[in-house]
C-alpha cells in the first residue's frame, strides 16, 4: 500500500489597524508553523513582518516556529506593541481626570 500524505486546512491571520489579512492553506502532516507562514506568501506581501521579532500564536497562545500544525489551526502573527498596555491605561485615566478637573474649575 502506498504511503499517502494526509492534508488538512489551516489559516494564517495578520491584523493591521484597518484590515485583517486571512490566508487559507492546505498543508501536509508534519508541516511546521514556519513552513506554513512561508508558503502563505504573507511575508512577501507584508515585508514589515519579521519572524525574529513578531510573536506568533495559535488561537491566542504563543507558539514556536517549529511547532507542528494540527487540522484547522489558526496561525496568528502579532504586531509589536506600540505602547505598554499598562501605560496606555494610565494615560486614558489621566486624560479623563484632566477633563473632569477642567469642567469643575
Amino acid at each position: 500500500m502506498a504511503n499517502v500524505e494526509h492534508t488538512f486546512p489551516v489559516e494564517v491571520v495578520y491584523a493591521l489597524p484597518r484590515i485583517q489579512v486571512l490566508k487559507q492553506l492546505t498543508v501536509t502532516d508534519g508541516c511546521t508553523v514556519e513552513q506554513a507562514l512561508l508558503s502563505s506568501e504573507l511575508l512577501d506581501d507584508h515585508p514589515e513582518i519579521d519572524l525574529t521579532k513578531n510573536r506568533i500564536g495559535i488561537f491566542g497562545k504563543f507558539v514556536q516556529l517549529d511547532m507542528l500544525l494540527q487540522p484547522h489551526d489558526r496561525i496568528e502573527i502579532y504586531r509589536p506593541l506600540v505602547i505598554d498596555p499598562k501605560e496606555a491605561r494610565r494615560r486614558r485615566v489621566g486624560s479623563r481626570n484632566n477633563q473632569r478637573s477642567s469642567m469643575v474649575g
